[in-house]
């Protein structure tokens, strides 16, 4: 069946870097999109980046130029490099299967890791 494994997340202190990955099974990664995700303390969960089936990645306003997602899909798993990390980007963070970066609905979710920028 469709797995989506989150790893990474921790405690880093404002201005530090972690880099998370999303391990794949049960189907072909190379024929999805991939979404991160974030969910902070008493808010909705929002889109941070999507890598897509055809190469093309988007990437929300708030973390242009900080975060990178890439994908191996050889490997079957999806990452985010997270630098210059901002007390606001606290929160779990998950990733999901998706036909395409701009569906409105995702097909699979993993289970999430949390993240926490604080001194």
């Amino acid at each position: 069946q469709v797995q989506l494994v989150e790893s990474g997340g921790g405690l880093v202190q404002p201005g530090g870097s972690l880099k998370l990955s999303c391990a794949a099974s049960g189907f072909t990664l190379a024929d999805y999109a991939i979404g991160w995700f974030r969910q902070a303390p008493g808010k909705g969960r929002e889109k941070v980046s999507c890598s897509s089936s055809d190469g093309s990645l988007d990437y929300a306003d708030s973390v242009k130029g900080r975060f990178t997602i890439s994908r191996d899909n050889a490997k079957n798993t999806v990452y985010l490099q997270m630098n210059s990390l901002k007390p606001e980007d606290t929160g779990i963070y998950y990733c999901a299967k998706r036909y395409f970066c701009a569906s409105h609905t995702s097909l699979d979710w993993g289970r999430g890791t949390q993240v926490t920028a604080s001194s």
